[in-house]
């Protein structure tokens, strides 16, 4: 994937997805907990949980958090309680990214900050408080369940450059998904591929930042 060209000043927002951006995700801390409820071995789950059709609608505010436990009660083949799905779902979250925080902390003293995830409700109530933190840093976060588009549909990035109120190709946005880097560039924003810190760390260094 060919790296955007980033100088000083050629941005006027940056943009942040949240999951293994700005937060680690790990999802075999949720079958570990799920297994652990369930008896059974966390390998026994791996093929059992997909981020399928369910899930996308899940993160558009489609479905409700019980509809969503239910269809994985279903399809894991596990009779867990919601609480349990719930503890579960909540584990993903294995802290802050390394040195996330610092950088985004000097970036908000030159750039207005913003954050865009595809989400859901429960992780919102989950992260919002947990991490109020680092996400203290963004004037704004969009959240795919409140707004009811998700990456990488093109109406979900223009529904979010319209909000924040400057040109898409004034915006640096920042996400680990090669798809969703593909969909904001076809919308006209400047996309940097996020595999480390050390990505946001370099992009930020060439904007001057």
């Amino acid at each position: 994937m060919t790296r955007p060209l980033l100088s000083p000043g050629a941005a006027d927002a940056l943009l942040f997805d949240l999951g293994r951006v700005v937060l680690d995700i790990d999802f075999n801390k949720a079958l570990a907990c799920w297994a652990g409820h369930a008896g059974c071995e966390p390998a026994h789950l791996v093929g059992r949980f997909a981020r399928d059709e369910i899930s996308q609608r899940h993160e558009t505010g489609e479905i409700s958090d019980a509809e969503f436990f239910a269809a994985l009660r279903a399809s894991m083949g596990i009779e867990l309680s919601d609480t349990q799905f719930l503890e579960g779902w909540n584990a993903i979250f294995a802290g802050e990214m390394p040195g996330i925080a610092p950088l985004l902390k000097r970036a908000a003293k030159r750039l207005p900050l913003y954050a865009f995830s595809n989400t859901n409700g429960a992780h919102v109530e989950h992260f919002s408080k947990a991490y109020a933190g680092v996400l203290g840093h963004f004037r704004e976060i969009f959240l795919s369940s409140s707004i009811g588009l998700r990456k990488p549909d093109g109406a979900a990035y223009d529904h979010v450059v319209k909000a924040i109120g400057v040109p898409a190709s004034r915006i640096v946005f920042f996400d680990d998904l090669a798809e969703n880097i593909e969909g904001a560039r076809f919308r006209g924003l400047t996309a940097v591929h996020v595999t480390s810190p050390e990505d946001v760390a370099g992009a930020l260094a060439a904007l001057g930042i």
